[in-house]
């Protein structure tokens, strides 16, 4: 990026809108501190507070043919004015409007000085969604336009529905942004060149702003925000397009090839014959890495899938190749999972193997370095540990992590200056809704395993109600009867006053001493230190306890195949990727599984979930409807991958303007790599201003 930053001309006379959006007529103290709950600062945050719907005031209708459900408006006489405390403390403002034959009240709740707007007499319209009431039709909060003499003529457009604060009424905002439109509007810079908007029949910047604002239509509306969209979308995938470049064209990485006596060498250790996906993902990073262009790929794979063999067979390609290889996981327990695993496959191997996490001691942790450093170590297992600074490799040639969407920002740059430039293999078991891959991984090349090893079992997942509580505790004892084991997890670790949730502790406890008395159970959370865990873990692994409780710190990487069954306490609490991690703890050998959820949602969506997540076992259709449901920022905490807040797009219902936008974005950088073309300044800013901070920090991903 340092040939970018160089080249960046001065800046143009844009200041204006930085300006405090208390330079806007009517704005005070007091108004800029309502407009700041919704994000507003400047001149430019008011003009881009862009509508989250319109309503459409062209539908004119008599009282007498009024409906429920969609936007109607209105006119008639005021004849009734009314102000009114309630028993539950609001008050309510009534004015009733009269077409001579029937009424129609509209109603303001919290508004006091509502009424004194109004006067007997008036001719007004009502615009809004009307609802039949005992004997007459209301609207809440309806759209009001005084007509005939001192009034005005009746609007009949399209009205702009913004997002509010308390205290802040939609006309107040109307006129504030309306303002802010007259006087400012014409200055806002277009960052599209003119090649793109007519390649994408685009609408010049302060044409869609006003289209946005004040739309001749509904589609044209639309069209307005798509095009905003696509600038915003255009300039995150240009910031993926410079990263991709940077790594893959500036960068030398170690050429680490495959030979078939190596491949050969490599598939002996596995205990079992690779799936055709493994295989597949196998071969393209093994073309990556016999590349001197730093390999970075993600590695995807439905939870049980297999991808833990595919990275170590990459990992074992960089020691025939002599040269050393990490494999990090975010947690103790992940990272120690991983040890087991790779110690099952190396059993037969000569390679130098070592596990690094923060529960050593000082003096076994300098003795670990010291060997890392004179090479005397080829496969290193750990966790963040493996990014302080006292951590030097002698060879480094593969980086490795699992779920990375778990490390920091930092921590991930951290792993790029372990090695002169290693190749770089990211690997995750949630799978990543393809609006995420573009955007959040989008500089990264994508293999994928859906493909299930040969022999798994069906499993069954069963929504209840508590009152079947007895019921799945004897379906879990007959199973633990028969030699199984089971998970029980909870939301919490200890009891809480305010959330009626069930904890981890207080459940251990009741079970312990109630349906399960006669079982071996453990307890596992996050508050243990990293050596309880592992002592549970490792009790559990060798079939000392039958029944473990949990929280969520058993979501991933657990590997325990005599594992089949499983209770989630208060799965409403619990997304669908997050849920399905869990699932993915049991039925992992040949033995089918059973999972039960007790749960009582409050809400629609947390009940629409619960029903998908009962019906649909692969991971990834999962992960598209959790997007749907929830948003990519709340799955995968967006931010700390320097991604920022979309100020317009969605990643999920605007997936044909992002991959419409990478498509343009990638062959502007293939054109422009430097981005020094005229045409290309004002996105050269952008970029720089919103990503460039963060471009050498999430370098890595």
């Amino acid at each position: 990026m340092s040939d970018l930053k160089q080249s960046l001309p001065r800046r143009e006379p844009v200041e204006l809108l930085r300006q405090s959006a208390q330079f806007l007529k009517g704005v005070g103290p007091a108004r800029l501190q309502l407009l700041r709950r919704l994000g507003i600062e400047t001149i430019g945050d008011v003009l881009f507070h862009f509508p989250r719907s319109y309503d459409d005031l062209s539908d004119i209708r008599p009282m007498t043919n009024l409906t429920a459900g969609t936007v109607q408006t209105i006119q008639g006489e005021v004849v009734g004015i009314e102000g009114k405390d309630l028993p539950d403390g609001r008050c309510l403002v009534s004015v009733v409007l009269s077409d001579g034959r029937n009424c129609l009240e509209g109603v303001w709740f919290n508004q006091p000085y509502a009424a004194k707007a109004f006067r007997f007499g008036q001719q007004l319209s009502f615009s809004g969604r009307p609802k039949w009431r005992r004997d007459h039709w209301q609207i809440i909060n309806p759209h009001v336009q005084i007509l005939g003499e001192g009034g005005k003529d009746l609007e009949t457009g399209i009205m702009p529905v913004y997002p509010l604060t308390e205290d802040l009424r939609a006309d107040q905002m109307r006129k504030l942004i309306r303002q802010a439109l007259d006087e400012y509007g014409k200055l806002i810079p277009d960052l599209l060149p003119p090649n793109l908007r007519t390649k994408r029949k685009l609408h010049a910047a302060p044409v869609a702003l006003r289209q946005i604002h004040v739309p001749e239509s509904l589609p044209a509306a639309e069209a307005a925000r798509r095009r905003f969209v696509y600038e915003e979308f255009l300039v995150l995938q240009i910031a993926l397009g410079l990263r991709r470049r940077e790594l893959r064209d500036r960068r030398q990485a170690p050429a680490l090839p495959v030979t078939p006596a190596i491949d050969s060498r490599i598939r002996r250790l596995f205990p079992f014959k690779l799936t055709p996906d493994q295989d597949t993902a196998i071969a393209a990073i093994c073309r990556d890495l016999a590349s001197d262009r730093p390999m970075q790929r993600l590695l995807q794979a439905d939870v049980g899938a297999g991808k833990t063999a595919v990275a170590v067979y990459a990992l074992l390609l960089a020691v025939a190749n002599k040269h050393q290889a990490i494999l990090m996981a975010p947690t103790e327990v992940l990272a120690r999972q991983h040890g087991h695993v790779v110690e099952r496959y190396l059993a037969q191997s000569r390679v130098r193997r070592l596990l690094l996490t923060g529960a050593l001691t000082p003096r076994k942790r300098q003795a670990a370095l010291s060997a890392i450093r004179k090479g005397e170590v080829d496969l290193v297992i750990g966790t963040q540990a493996l990014v302080q600074d006292d951590v030097e490799f002698a060879k480094l040639g593969l980086v490795v992590v699992d779920e990375q969407h778990r490390f920091g920002v930092n921590q991930r740059a951290r792993v790029r200056r372990l090695g002169v430039d290693p190749h770089y293999l990211v690997m995750t078991a949630t799978p990543i809704p393809r609006t995420l891959a573009l955007s959040v991984f989008g500089d990264l090349d994508v293999s994928t395993i859906r493909q299930m090893p040969p022999g798994r079992q069906p499993m069954s997942t069963r929504w209840l109600p508590a009152s079947r509580r007895d019921w799945v505790y004897e379906q879990i004892r007959q199973g633990l009867a028969q030699g199984r084991q089971g998970y029980v997890v909870c939301p919490l670790v200890e009891s809480s006053e305010i959330l009626d949730l069930k904890a981890a502790e207080q459940t251990y406890e009741d079970l312990r001493a109630g349906a399960f008395h006669d079982f071996r159970l453990g307890l596992i959370h996050g508050r243990l230190v990293e050596e309880q865990k592992d002592e549970v873990m490792e009790r559990f692994r060798r079939r000392e306890l039958d029944l473990l409780v949990a929280t969520t710190v058993i979501e991933v990487g657990v590997d325990v195949p005599n594992a089949t069954l499983l209770v989630i306490e208060h799965a409403e609490r619990f997304g669908l990727s997050q849920l399905h991690q869990l699932r993915g703890r049991i039925c992992r050998g040949a033995l089918p599984g059973q999972c039960y959820l007790f749960a009582d949602p409050a809400n629609d969506d947390a009940k629409e979930r619960l029903r998908l997540f009962t019906r649909i076992t692969d991971g990834f259709a999962l992960a598209e409807q959790d997007a749907r449901l929830r948003g990519l920022g709340e799955l995968f905490g967006t931010r700390q991958h320097g991604l920022g807040e979309l100020r317009t797009g969605d990643l999920t219902a605007d997936f044909d303007i992002l991959r419409m936008a990478r498509e343009d974005a990638f062959q502007i950088v293939a054109e422009d790599a430097g981005l020094r073309r005229p045409e290309h300044a004002p996105l050269r800013r952008a970029v720089l201003e919103k990503y460039g901070k963060t471009l050498d920090l999430a370098i890595v991903g």
